[in-house]
């Protein structure tokens, strides 16, 4: 099989019927009867607006990782930067942007898009692109987010990128954002960050 030949590809199936089973605060509950050719099955799922994350690296390649408490799951988990896609029509590395703004009180000179992931493809449609920021400054004072509920309790910690993909395979850190971002930054930076294209804040 080619590289080209190896990539996930759009492939929509004809939805018979759908219905709204939940309407959440963030995201809901659908189901939908989906024909598939020789068969109709009914598959529920999450319905989400997406995400982005930040893999904000300074000038010693270390990543920032916010400890923050996840309730399903029931653990404090450590992340980088992330947030929901919830203003309409926002270009999604504005939106990175704005995360790292708003839960870690810095800037980025300098973005990337590093990788894209649907976190649980057989329950929801989430997807999270992760960018990856350098050229960090911090967001002046009278500028800053105030953070409210978890967002409140976030535990901020500079990490070298070697030990962070240590804890990644040791199986110590689980959120996929620190997974995927922290070994993608990884690999990206063993090819001399050749494969990255830079993006631009609109």
């Amino acid at each position: 099989m080619s590289d080209e030949q190896l990539v996930d590809r759009a492939a929509p199936r004809p939805v018979v019927q759908g219905d709204l089973i939940h309407r959440g605060k963030v995201w809901d509950v659908r189901g939908e009867v989906v024909d598939l050719g020789d068969t109709q099955v009914l598959r529920e799922f999450v319905d989400h607006p997406g995400a982005v994350a930040v893999i904000a690296l300074d000038d010693q390649d270390r990543v920032l990782l916010l400890q923050q408490y996840r309730h399903p799951v029931r653990h404090d988990l450590w992340e980088p930067p992330a947030g929901l896609l919830d203003v309409v029509g926002e270009d999604l590395v504005v939106a990175a942007a704005r995360e790292l703004a708003e839960e870690a009180d810095l800037r980025a000179g300098s973005w990337w898009r590093l990788v894209e992931v649907f976190t649980t493809p057989g329950g929801s449609n989430e997807r999270i692109v992760v960018f990856l920021a350098r050229d960090l400054s911090p967001v002046a004072e009278h500028e800053r987010f105030e953070r409210t509920d978890e967002e409140a309790l976030m535990v901020p910690v500079w990490v070298p990128l070697d030990d962070a993909v240590e804890a990644v395979l040791a199986g110590r850190l689980h959120s996929p954002t620190a997974v995927t971002g922290v070994l993608a930054a990884a690999a990206a930076r063993a090819r001399g960050w050749s494969s990255l294209t830079p993006v631009a804040l609109g």
